[in-house]
């Protein structure tokens, strides 16, 4: 995939999708798109349409953002270590393109006990 710069990020994607993927900010709990959409389908980074997630992975975590145990596929996500704020946190990334998503966490339900806590800036539901 061709790197994108700066500029063509903010030609592309609207200020606050930008604000987020491209310079990992967080935006507002319980107040975007997906932290309550129960529709089917994929969800897919929406910088470069990559399937990260699936509708039959999320549940409601109680936070404000869309949350799932599981990524669609082991290549979907990265992680990194996040320092930021005073803690010590895992921040994923989209594998394809090195979006910001979210952060992972231990405290999700079974099978996996992880909780993905995902920005909705940082997805597009593909609709099955």
């Amino acid at each position: 995939m061709k790197e994108k710069t700066e500029a063509e990020w903010q030609k592309i994607l609207t200020p606050e999708q930008y604000s987020i993927c491209r310079c990992s900010e967080t935006e507002p709990p319980f107040n975007n798109e997906y932290w309550d959409c129960h529709e089917e389908g994929k969800y897919c980074c929406v910088c470069c349409d990559l399937e990260l997630f699936s509708s039959e992975h999320k549940f409601d975590s109680g936070t404000g953002w869309p949350s799932f145990y599981d990524t669609i596929g082991e290549n979907a996500i990265s992680e990194k270590k996040d320092e930021s704020y005073g803690m010590i946190r895992i921040e994923v990334v989209c594998s394809k393109c090195d979006s910001h998503l979210g952060h992972l966490f231990d405290d999700g339900p079974e099978p996996t006990g992880l909780r993905y806590c995902i920005n909705s800036a940082s997805l597009k539901l593909s609709k099955n």
